[in-house]
């Protein structure tokens, strides 16, 4: 298994992780292209066959506390296919994406996870935050 930065040549496979249809897949390229420098998609190949995707969003935060640069970044749409799961490419992925992280010099790195893959990020470094507060409208 290899884990490298995905593109816009990724985007079928991307887009089939993601469950966008056919008719959408145009649509989804050109998001692809248009976000690529803040949405960073990894993808994890077998034998050239894309079996699972992270990405990482890449943000700025107001100027402050002695910073002009302060970059954080948020990790979304873990997937990986159903049949390779259990075989470490999640954590591939995730130390792809971290790596990714750490080399950018990003101030931290969130996760929005649902429950299932709370354990999944915890195992991965992650840690609870009882400072991060939620509005919904």
């Amino acid at each position: 298994m290899i884990v490298r930065r995905g593109g816009v040549a990724d985007v079928a496979a991307l887009a089939e992780l993601r469950d966008i249809e056919a008719d959408e897949l145009a649509a989804f390229a050109g998001w692809v292209a248009a976000h690529a420098e803040r949405h960073l998609p990894f993808v994890a190949e077998e034998d050239g066959y894309v079996v699972g995707a992270a990405w990482l969003f890449v943000g700025e935060r107001v100027p402050g506390h002695g910073s002009m640069d302060r970059w954080y970044g948020d990790v979304q749409s873990v997937m990986v296919r159903e049949e390779c799961r259990n075989r470490g490419v999640g954590a591939a992925l995730m130390a792809a994406v971290l790596d990714e992280a750490r080399a950018r010099g990003l101030l931290h790195v969130t996760v929005h996870s649902g429950r299932r893959a709370v354990a999944f990020y915890l195992r991965n470094g992650f840690r609870r935050h009882r400072q991060l507060l939620l509005w919904e409208p």
